[in-house]
């Protein structure tokens, strides 16, 4: 017999969705109230249609190095997948932030699917948990570049602010890295006991070639960098013209805005602290969230088309070793 707990699950969900979504309309509404929604349109439509599909192939490039920095993360750690098997799962992962809060819910995706293929349950989790510290300070770095890139911009309270907080992902990274590799074993049960050794086992493993952990940490700043590139090309074409240390110091701090699950995928929050970010640059509001949904089209056609290319490979069985 099903427990109400178990039916109620999936209406939690449901509900949940139904929420964000609301919520990424009422943000995009009320932007589109306040801002000239005939000047939103008229730059997107400034966008030639080649364009878009370079800047897409562009971004699932980009998302492709990245899948192989997370297989070289898991695979230290000792999982031992092969890259038709980390693209499968990373691109499944990718596909699923479209029904997910946020890209933390696509890790869990990613990490599900790759627990039934790897030899090693503990290193795919501490890889992917890695692999995303290192996304989460590549952009910490960009940002605190760009901070340091448009100082005549920039009040030194806001400076110091930015700095703050990058310092603090710094430190927080630090502090759970440290909490996974000092934690004392011996308090808990024997079979979470197990658990930790296997974690500890796959720690190991990556720090006796730490050079790796580094070459992908480089990898997560030219993927994020890509991505940077990738939205100034876009904005460029629809005529928001900013220098790219602007788009350095900005784009980031959107980013890291979409990670509070408030709205779909970030949909809105996004667009609107990317357009408070760049209004002290000149740049106008309509201008700047025309170039944030130009971006959330290419996300959305990217995830569409990750998730075909994750189907495909599971379809025709590429991934079997």
């Amino acid at each position: 017999m099903t427990s109400p707990s178990a039916n109620n699950s999936p209406r939690r969900g449901l509900g949940a969705l139904i929420l964000r979504i609301g919520g990424a309309i009422l943000v995009l509404g009320l932007l589109f109230y306040f801002l000239p929604v005939r000047r939103v349109g008229a730059a997107l439509q400034l966008v030639p249609a080649y364009l878009w599909v370079l800047v897409l192939a562009g971004y699932l490039a980009s998302h492709f190095v990245a899948s192989l920095k997370w297989r070289l993360m898991v695979n230290l750690a000792g999982s031992g997948l092969s890259i038709p098997q980390a693209v499968r799962c990373y691109f499944a992962g990718l596909f699923s932030v479209l029904f997910l809060p946020s890209i933390v819910g696509g890790d869990i995706v990613r990490a599900t699917l790759a627990l039934r293929m790897g030899r090693s349950k503990a290193a795919v989790l501490f890889g992917s948990l890695l692999d995303r510290i290192l996304d989460f300070l590549a952009l910490a770095l960009l940002t605190i570049a760009g901070a340091l890139l448009v100082p005549g911009r920039l009040s030194s309270a806001s400076r110091r602010v930015f700095f703050l907080a990058g310092a603090g992902a710094a430190i927080l990274a630090a502090a759970v890295l440290l909490t996974l590799f000092l934690l004392p074993a011996r308090r808990f049960s024997f079979r979470i006991r197990r658990r930790l050794v296997r974690l500890r086992e796959a720690q190991r493993a990556m720090s006796a070639r730490s050079h790796f952990v580094f070459a992908a940490y480089l990898l997560a700043i030219c993927v994020q960098g890509a991505f940077i590139l990738l939205t100034m090309v876009l904005a460029n074409a629809a005529g928001l013209d900013l220098p790219l240390q602007v788009w350095i110091f900005a784009w980031p701090m959107a980013k890291f805005s979409a990670l509070v699950p408030l709205t779909q995928g970030g949909i809105g929050v996004r667009e609107a602290t990317l357009a408070g970010l760049l209004l002290p640059f000149g740049a106008p509001a309509a201008m700047t969230v025309a170039v944030g949904l130009a971006w959330e089209g290419i996300t959305i056609a990217g995830a569409l088309a990750g998730g075909l290319a994750s189907y495909t490979i599971g379809r025709l069985k590429l991934d079997v070793v």
